[in-house]
Order: structure tokens, then C-alpha cells, then sequence
């Protein structure tokens, strides 16, 4: 199974966190099942950008995004070349390492 690395980030996962992942399922469903609660407002529709990571590790073994979650990550805050939402994220075989940045576009977070 990979292992998922989530960099520390100073609200969600301080110390940071990893985790092994089950093939086949969302990244935000695997962080969420593992204690970290990153934002997904649109209930992971891929209608919004509050999940959304940069991955610093693996980025080349994920499936490509389309042309929904690219039209998505536009709206993005700290948009990078590795940036994916990760309810779009289907994860493989591979190690990955994530990184959550430190803002969303929501005002508010919801708890």
C-alpha cells in the first residue's frame, strides 16, 4: 500500500502525519480518515478549491486532471505546477508526499 506524507501545516496537521493509503480511493477521503481535516466544501464535487494540495512527491505517477479541476485550480491560492485538488486525486501505487497550503478561498472555515 502507499504511504501518504502530509508536510506539516500549522492548523491541520502541525507536526505533519503518514499514513498508508488504500489504491483507488480520493486523497481528501484517505487525509480525512486519518485525522486530517482538510477543507472540502463542495462535498469533494470537484465545485470548489478548499481541498486543494500541492503534491511534492509523486506528482508524475497520478492520473492527469481534467478539464474540470484545471478550470477549478485556476481559483486556487498558491497555485504551483504540482497543485491538485485532492478530491480529483485518485491514489495509485506510489508513494506521495502533500503539501496543504496555508489558505483556501473561504472566509470561514466550517468545522
Amino acid at each position: 500500500m502507499p504511504k501518504i506524507t502530509v508536510l506539516p501545516h500549522e492548523k491541520l496537521c502541525p507536526a505533519g502525519t503518514e499514513f498508508e493509503a488504500k489504491p483507488g480511493e480520493t486523497l481528501c477521503l484517505s487525509l480525512l480518515q486519518h485525522g486530517v481535516s482538510i477543507e472540502h466544501a463542495c462535498d469533494m464535487a470537484c465545485a470548489c478549491t478548499t481541498c486543494h494540495v500541492v503534491v511534492r512527491k509523486g506528482f508524475d505517477s497520478l492520473e492527469p486532471s481534467n478539464e474540470t479541476e484545471d478550470d477549478m485550480l485556476d481559483k486556487a491560492w498558491g497555485l504551483s505546477p504540482q497543485s491538485r485538488l485532492s478530491c480529483q486525486v485518485e491514489i495509485g501505487d506510489e508513494d506521495l508526499t502533500v503539501e496543504i497550503p496555508k489558505y483556501t478561498i473561504n472566509h470561514a472555515r466550517e468545522n
